[in-house]
């Protein structure tokens, strides 16, 4: 059952979503790690890691994966970093939810049945095998955006139909239930990276998402608890 951190005491106003901008630092480090990753989501990502170990969740992370949906499914748009070294581990294809969109997701949900990805970040729990093989639970750590993950077993695992070559061919790679998949020949050894009290952060430009979003406004930070 997950329960939410308290609002903290004295609130400040939140700037609009096009005001978002991220901090710079260490982000600028990671970017020139990854050229074809927009800097700007890097450092959104950042952000909500660094507010989620400020109110204590993962607290010994040292590892952020990035999704940049705005990018085809055609197109690398998963990017994993050892933020303490500024150096990136991996680069790769990743699918949307069926219920999302086409090449392009265009539509994200919270809600079990929707077969469509969810925006924000994510805390990554253990390992296990199932009907898609070596797969890694990830807990949602933004109420209303993506928190239902567990429940609607919102996971990243490999799968045959995150092919590059099959995807230029029919126009998009094949699409999951909404979980992240994977390449197979990838999905061990990047989730092994992952694995455990690491971060995943979802990017989308959804107005309402970045308006609301509790690790990118760490002064409304109600995180849902894993």
């Amino acid at each position: 059952m997950k329960c939410l951190f308290p609002l903290l005491a004295a609130l400040s106003l939140a700037p609009a979503a096009s005001a978002v901008e991220p901090a710079t630092r260490p982000a600028a480090d990671l970017a020139r790690s990854a050229p074809d990753a927009d800097p700007h989501v890097i450092g959104l990502g950042l952000r909500a890691m660094r507010c989620a170990q400020a109110r204590g969740v993962g607290p010994k992370a040292k590892r952020l994966a990035v999704i940049d949906y705005r990018l085809p499914s055609r197109k690398h748009r998963l990017w994993v970093f050892d933020v303490e070294n500024g150096q990136l581990l991996f680069r790769e294809p990743v699918a949307h939810g069926q219920g999302s969109g086409e090449d392009k997701p265009t539509r994200f949900s919270n809600v079990h049945g929707s077969h469509q990805s969810s925006l924000g970040l994510f805390l990554t729990d253990q390992t296990y095998h199932g009907a898609n093989g070596y797969s890694l639970r990830m807990e949602g750590l933004e109420p209303g955006y993506n928190d239902q993950a567990m429940a609607r077993a919102i996971v990243m695992h490999g799968a045959p139909y995150v092919d590059l070559g099959t995807a230029q061919a029919q126009g998009r790679l094949g699409r999951s239930w909404g979980c992240p998949a994977l390449r197979p020949a990838v999905a061990r050894p990047l989730i092994d990276e992952i694995k455990q009290g690491q971060f995943v952060f979802a990017y989308y430009p959804d107005p309402d998402w970045l308006r609301d979003s509790q690790v990118l406004h760490c002064d409304k930070a109600a995180l849902a608890a894993p």
